[in-house]
């Protein structure tokens, strides 16, 4: 693997979990809190944030697709494991996997060349 396929695994790695958070802590949260009292102003911006997050991951996403030359059913798994409150999480330790893989074979391959 290149350094520019790492590189965007590592960013889809960082914006997972963040963007896996933003919907429960921030919409679930924000509309409680719209129920419970009047503070009904909150949920525009929590809102924004969140699709912000989505957004960015999505693109990162078409990235890895792109540099990494994933098949589409795996990129659909990650897809949808964005869409699922939490579900972001789980997707970044299955990223986490293929990154140390990603880079022990890239390792391997300098040493053989060595």
């Amino acid at each position: 693997m290149d350094i520019k396929t790492a590189s965007a695994l590592h960013r889809l790695r960082l914006i997972s979990v963040p963007e896996a958070l933003s919907f429960p802590a921030l919409l679930i949260f924000g509309s409680v809190l719209s129920r419970i009292s009047d503070i009904d102003y909150l949920m525009m911006p929590l809102g924004i944030v969140h699709g912000i997050l989505f957004v960015i991951y999505a693109v990162f996403l078409l990235d890895v697709w792109n540099k990494a030359k994933w098949p589409l059913k795996k990129v659909a798994l990650f897809f949808l494991l964005a869409l699922l409150p939490f579900g972001g999480l789980y997707g970044d330790r299955l990223l986490k996997r293929e990154e140390s893989a990603s880079v022990l074979a890239a390792r391997a391959r300098e040493a053989a060349r060595a």
